[in-house]
């Protein structure tokens, strides 16, 4: 277990991330014409908006919810009057309540993706596949939430705050030390969302890097009949 903990917990984010930067820089070099999001809404609109708002809404509020508990050091969450257990339930409550948003988008996403003809036909295997691992890593993030209730102490929190505060400082086997001893759901859980990394520069995410911040303020297309 020492050895798997120090490959996947200390060694693999590293990877991950290597394959993530330079991953991303060579296909945008290479391969500009596939930097982009590969809309099919063109195939099949029905029930697609809102699916694709529930789903973005969802995961952009967990991916920033993930930033502030994992990333941002907890004495800054201490300076703030707020305690490990109390950071934990708004997690779980904040984490729980997008959670479900983007699951109820996901879900009409991935069923649209399965089962209409049209958007199947026209979907590549990563296309699949990316979609699938993001809803078991969803599921599996869930999970942790029901898991996190038989522990309110924020000890767990704490591990896990502490494993990516010293990865992010490069002392991979003290990280180690703090991830080795949570539940493997949460192994699994940080895993998932590792390879997810290691997958971005081969799948349609890599245009979120192009952030279109000035989509939302873009004039209307116009588009006329003969």
């Amino acid at each position: 277990m020492q050895f798997l903990d120090m490959l996947f917990f200390g060694i693999y984010p590293y990877i991950a991330t290597g394959i993530f930067f330079l991953g991303s820089l060579i296909r945008y070099d290479r391969e500009q014409y596939t930097w982009k999001t590969k809309s099919s809404q063109i195939l099949s609109n029905k029930r697609f908006r809102i699916a694709s708002i529930l789903f973005h809404v969802g995961i952009i509020m967990i991916l920033l919810g993930h930033f502030a508990g994992l990333v941002l050091p907890w004495e800054i969450w201490h300076a703030l009057g707020i305690s490990l257990a109390v950071k934990q339930v708004i997690a779980m409550g904040i984490g729980g309540f997008f959670g479900a948003v983007c699951a109820i988008g996901l879900t009409m996403l991935v069923y649209r993706r399965l089962f209409d003809p049209r958007i199947r036909a026209n979907s590549s295997a990563m296309d699949t596949g990316i979609l699938l691992l993001i809803y078991l890593q969803l599921i599996v993030g869930m999970f942790t939430i029901v898991i996190s209730t038989g522990h309110m102490d924020g000890a767990v929190m704490y591990n896990l705050m502490s494993w990516s505060r010293h990865i992010l400082t490069f002392r991979p086997t003290e990280a180690v030390e703090f991830i080795s001893t949570v539940h493997p759901v949460y192994k699994f859980h940080v895993t998932l969302g590792i390879t997810l990394f290691v997958l971005f520069p081969f799948s349609r995410l890599v245009h979120i890097w192009s952030v279109p911040v000035q989509y939302v303020r873009r004039n209307y297309q116009v588009v006329r009949q003969r």
